[in-house]
Order: C-alpha cells, then sequence, then structure tokens
C-alpha cells in the first residue's frame, strides 16, 4: 500500500505522489536545447525528486545516457585538491552509468587513474562525450560549492560548454546541478556562512564561473489542481469520500504548495487523524505540524538565528507590519528567497510577504519564544476562566488583556509598546489556545498600522482586527474593513483591538459591540 513520504526521494509505485508532467515538460525542454542550469530551490523542496522523475522521463526518450550522481557522496578529503577530485568524479560517473542505459565497455572507459588534474579530465570528458548524449545531473552541490576545486570544475565545464558552442570541443550535452544556492549567485552563500566578507567576496568571485546558465524559471511549488492529483490517487485506494477540489484548496491555503508541508499535512491526516479529510482535519493537521520538531523547521530556525539582518527584517515585516518592497537587488530579499522564506505579494503592490501561512506561524511562534516582550511581564494566563465546556470566550479573552494591559503599561513605555505591540498580544494569546487551536496572520491585509488574525479554536473561528488608534474617521473604515472581511470569510461576529497611545487624557476606553452592515464587532481600545 502507498504512503505519504517526506522522508528522502518519493517513488511512483509506492508514494502517493504530484503529478507533476508539466514541469518535467518545460525540464526536458532545456535539456533537449543543450543548455546547463541549477534547480535551487529551499530544503526539501522536491529536488531530488524531481532528478529522478526527470532522469526517468529522459531515459523514455532513449536519446541520453544519463549520468546521475551526488556530491553527497564524496567526502571532505575529495574536494582538498584536483589530483583527489578528478579520479573521485569519473569513478563517480562510471558508478552511475550502471543504472543508464551505456553498455559496460563504455562504463569501464571512464575509469582512468591518469586523471589527475581537470586539463585532463576535460580531455577526458571530450573523448566521452564525443559520439554521445550525455546528461550530467548533481544533486547536493552545497555540499562543497564555497569550495575553489569546485569552482574550478565549474569553469572547467563553463570553457568546454562555450568551445562546444563555437564548434571546437565535445562536452556533456547538458549539465544539471541542484542545491539550495544558484550556483550564479554564489556569492551569497559564501558571504551568508562569514566564508568571505562582501568584499573579499566580490574580488574572489566577480565573474561567476556559471553565468553560463539557463535561467530556471519552473515554478516547483504544488498549485491546488497538482495537489488533487495526488489526493486522487489516495481516494482510488481508499473511499473516503473527501470533497477533493475543497481539500486541495484547504492545503494549498496554508502551505502555499511547500512539497514538505503538504505531504506533511497529508501524511498527518491519513495516520494520525482517522483519515478526517475534511477542512477541519486540514487545520487539525497543520497544528500538529506546528508542534513537532523535523529538519525544516530546524533550518528555519538556525537561519534566523545566524543571520541578524535576516533575523530583523522578518520581525519588521511579520510583527511589525512594515511595508518591505520586493527587489531582486536586496540581498536579504534574495536570501530569504532562497530559504523559501519570501514570495511577492500577488496584490500587495510589490511587497515582500512570508511564503506560506505555516512559516509566518512557525516564525511568529519563534519571535514569541525568543521573549522580545521580556522588559514586561505581558502574560498572566488563567486559561480556565476562558475556555468553558472546551469554547474559546474571546469576549472575555479580549477584557481580560485590556484590563492586563493597563495594569502593566504607561505612557512611558510608547516608544516600546509602538514597536511591539502584535507581539504582546500574542504572547498573550498563544499560552491560551497553546494545544487546542492555532492562529494565522493575513499577509495579503498586513500593512503597519493593522494586523489580521484568524484563530481556529475547537469547531470555532474568530476574526481579529489589530490596529492604531488615528482618530474617529479612520476607525469608521476600520469597522468597514473589519466588516468586509468577515463577510468573505462568512463569519457573523469579528474583534478590533486598537492601541491608543495618545496622552492617558485623551484616550478613549471601550469594550463594548456595536453592528456594521450586519455584522457584530465587538471593540476593545487600550
Amino acid at each position: 500500500m502507498r504512503k505519504f513520504n517526506i522522508t528522502g526521494i518519493c517513488v511512483a509505485e509506492k508514494d502517493y505522489m504530484v503529478d507533476i508532467g508539466e514541469k518535467l515538460e518545460k525540464i526536458t525542454e532545456l535539456v533537449d536545447n543543450g543548455c546547463y542550469f541549477t534547480i535551487n530551490r529551499a530544503r526539501q523542496y522536491g529536488k531530488t525528486t524531481t532528478l529522478l522523475c526527470l532522469e526517468n522521463a529522459l531515459k523514455l526518450k532513449g536519446d541520453y545516457t544519463i549520468a546521475s550522481i551526488s556530491f553527497q557522496g564524496l567526502d571532505d578529503e575529495s574536494f582538498k585538491s584536483s589530483e583527489k577530485f578528478c579520479p573521485a568524479f569519473v569513478e563517480l560517473i562510471h558508478d552511475a552509468l550502471q543504472f543508464s542505459s551505456a553498455d559496460e565497455e563504455y562504463r569501464r572507459q571512464w575509469i582512468n587513474d591518469n586523471i589527475t588534474d581537470f586539463k585532463k579530465l576535460s580531455r577526458h570528458i571530450t573523448k566521452m562525450c564525443g559520439n554521445k548524449k550525455v546528461v550530467l545531473m548533481v544533486d547536493e552541490v552545497d555540499k562543497t560549492s564555497h569550495n575553489h576545486v569546485f569552482l574550478n570544475f565549474l569553469s572547467m565545464l563553463r570553457e568546454k560548454f562555450l568551445a562546444r558552442k563555437a564548434g571546437k570541443d565535445f562536452t556533456f550535452h547538458s549539465v544539471i546541478l541542484a542545491g539550495v544556492y544558484d550556483i550564479k549567485n554564489i556569492k551569497l552563500k559564501i558571504i551568508n556562512e562569514g566564508l568571505y566578507t562582501p568584499s573579499e567576496a566580490e574580488n574572489k568571485l566577480y565573474n561567476s564561473p556559471w553565468n553560463i546558465a539557463a535561467d530556471f524559471d519552473v515554478d516547483m511549488s504544488f498549485n491546488p489542481a497538482e495537489i488533487s492529483s495526488m489526493l486522487k490517487s489516495y481516494e482510488e485506494d481508499h473511499n473516503t469520500g473527501m470533497d477533493i477540489p475543497e481539500i486541495s484548496e484547504e492545503i494549498y491555503y496554508y502551505t502555499s504548495g511547500y512539497p514538505f508541508l503538504v505531504s506533511r499535512i497529508c501524511q498527518h491526516i491519513d495516520e494520525k487523524l482517522n483519515k478526517n479529510w475534511t477542512a477541519a482535519g486540514v487545520r487539525e493537521a497543520v497544528k500538529i505540524l506546528l508542534e513537532e520538531k523535523n529538519t525544516l523547521f530546524d533550518d528555519v530556525f538556525k537561519n534566523l538565528k545566524n543571520n541578524k539582518d535576516l533575523y530583523r527584517y522578518v520581525y519588521e515585516l511579520l510583527i511589525m507590519g512594515m511595508f518591505k518592497p520586493y527587489s531582486i537587488y536586496s540581498s536579504i530579499v534574495n536570501i530569504g528567497d532562497i530559504y523559501g522564506f519570501f514570495k511577492k505579494a500577488d496584490n500587495g503592490g510589490g511587497k515582500v510577504i512570508i511564503s506560506n501561512k505555516i512559516f509566518e506561524l512557525l516564525m511568529t511562534d519563534y519571535y514569541i519564544a525568543e521573549d522580545l516582550t521580556n522588559e514586561k511581564q505581558v502574560t498572566e494566563i488563567f486559561p480556565n476562566s476562558i475556555i468553558k465546556s472546551g469554547r474559546f470566550d474571546m469576549e472575555l479573552c479580549l477584557r481580560k488583556f485590556a484590563a492586563h494591559y493597563a495594569e502593566i503599561f504607561n505612557e512611558n513605555d510608547v516608544e516600546f509598546l509602538e514597536r511591539h505591540r502584535r507581539l504582546i498580544f500574542l504572547s498573550y494569546l498563544k499560552p491560551l489556545i497553546n494545544g487546542k487551536g492555532f492562529y494565522h496572520i493575513e499577509s495579503r491585509f498586513t500593512d503597519l498600522r493593522r494586523m489580521d488574525i484568524v484563530i481556529d479554536f475547537g469547531r470555532d473561528q474568530f476574526i481579529i482586527e489589530l490596529k492604531l488608534w488615528k482618530g474617529k474617521e479612520y476607525e469608521q473604515k476600520a469597522y468597514r474593513q473589519l466588516a468586509g472581511y468577515m463577510e468573505s470569510k462568512k463569519a457573523d461576529e469579528g474583534y478590533l483591538l486598537t492601541f491608543d497611545f495618545r496622552k492617558e487624557s485623551n484616550k478613549e476606553r471601550k469594550a463594548e459591540w456595536i453592528e456594521v452592515d450586519g455584522k457584530k464587532i465587538f471593540e476593545v481600545i487600550v
């Protein structure tokens, strides 16, 4: 019986897989055109599985000899010098060809003990590729992409590519490198890992050894239709009666098609939630996912912790709601893209947003755990008084928050509060809903003054807008905006939490229900 797989490669005979046929057609076209390119995506984004599917697709065409290798198979010693790397490389090729259409004699000819430098390796490749279309696939190039021996290897491939174009050499028909970093932008990696300063990297790597590479514009995330293809295969085996389009859209809503997250949610529904293939089941699977430790989340935390500029940028973007323009010339945006953190908002005026809802939740929880609000004690939680018979009393929660806020903070805290007000509220909220519910931030509506939060707790869903006091006219606008958003979510009740940083004598305290356009809104001003 097939399973949902999140470890290693996926195989159609054993695992439920998304139909990536359209993606493979685009990649195959690059190979057919003799392109050299890099498949660079974030961790656990399906790169290795895509390479395997591509290899199988190319084998069916019958035109190519495929040499699929991984630098994970080489130890550090192999990258210390060309004398060690070159024979190790041809041995990898020899071993990989065992699973290709190449005959034994051709495989044997790849082994040559005299290949101890790149000049000899270059001549050997010319000889071995003279009458064959050999496609070289190299996985895990990040293992050593800052290494000078590897850079010299890329330079050799580049020179042979250009010579072939001029009709003066034979070489690999196509070369595909797979890793997190785009080799064309290798400076980002070595700067980010502290191997060189930016000026040193500029001097050492001014000309990329991989500037011959074609652009790889294939979207490797899964769209709802592709997620549906996997669920259809599952449904053929299990007959759960799920609404496949609805579940696909719900999974996409939280994951934006990030392959690992898609598969993990499906796995939890199948194995831990008694095959509860409903929208509520998806939300429960998201809650389970956010409470677990896994290598992807460890990478997210590590990358935030190790890069102070990225840490601050994400905080300003996610927690403070600052507008950040999406620019390909921004090194922070580029790094965030590489890690799978960011994407360009479809309707947000060209701004940066967090790439998916699960990362929003994960990163917000990370900042809460980092205790950025530790200058004040902001949480004194009495969950038993707010959760009654399994139902969450959001009105009482906001009333208690307002009372606690008034007790803890004063006018001297204004600068601190303006910067951290959202985290203060989320830090107060999270222990109350922890284990039984979760929240997410609606990025498409987020700006410096507003934040929309949706909370799922049991069978209830709460919509809360956080905003700054900007006067009566803006307050009326906020009412209409929240009522419109509630309409889109089919909610009859909503909540408005307003932070008023005027002097005490001018503040208007409020905690009351109002009606706007047929919707009930509970507004609290603190």
